[in-house]
C-alpha cells in the first residue's frame, strides 16, 4: 500500500507529465510553423519571425519545469510565459473564457502538478481545513520558515 505522500507524488508526476507533453507539442508547433500557428500569429498581429524564439523559449521553460531540482523555477518561468499569452489575447479582444483564459487554466494545472509532486511546496503552502472552534491566527511554524528558505 502506498503512503499518501507517494500517491500525491505519482499523481503530480502524471499531471505534470501530461501538461509537459502538451507544452512540448505547442513549442514544437511554433518551431515547425504549421498552418494553425501561422493563422494565430496573423490574427494576433505577431510577425512569424518570432515563432522560433517563442518555441525555443517555451521548450527551455518546460525542460526546467520537468527537471525536479529546478521545477519551482520552471513553474515560475512558465507562469510568466502564459501571462504574456493572456495579455496578448486581451489586447486583440479574443473570447474571454476560450482563448484569453486558456493559458490561465494551463497555469492552474501547472501549479497543481507541482504542488502534488513537491513536498516542500506543500509544506510552505498547506491546505488546511477550516475549524469553527479555532478562530485565532495560527503561528508560522519554524519548520515552514526553514523550508521556505530552502526553496
Amino acid at each position: 500500500m502506498q503512503s499518501t505522500s507517494s500517491k500525491k507524488m505519482l499523481m503530480g508526476n502524471i499531471v505534470s507529465g501530461l501538461l509537459a507533453a502538451f507544452l512540448v507539442m505547442d513549442g514544437v508547433m511554433h518551431l515547425t510553423r504549421i498552418a494553425p500557428v501561422v493563422e494565430a500569429f496573423n490574427r494576433l498581429g505577431f510577425p512569424m519571425r518570432l515563432a522560433t524564439g517563442l518555441g525555443i523559449l517555451e521548450l527551455v521553460c518546460v525542460a526546467i519545469y520537468v527537471y525536479p531540482r529546478t521545477a519551482v523555477l520552471g513553474t515560475i518561468l512558465l507562469t510568466g510565459y502564459l501571462g504574456g499569452a493572456v495579455a496578448i489575447h486581451l489586447r486583440v479582444g479574443s473570447s474571454l473564457f476560450g482563448e484569453t483564459l486558456f493559458p490561465t487554466y494551463i497555469g492552474i494545472v501547472l501549479w497543481g502538478g507541482l504542488y502534488l509532486r513537491e513536498a516542500r511546496l506543500r509544506t510552505l503552502l498547506p491546505v488546511v481545513e477550516s475549524s469553527d472552534q479555532n478562530t485565532e491566527e495560527p503561528e508560522f511554524p519554524a519548520h515552514r520558515a526553514a523550508t521556505a528558505a530552502q526553496l
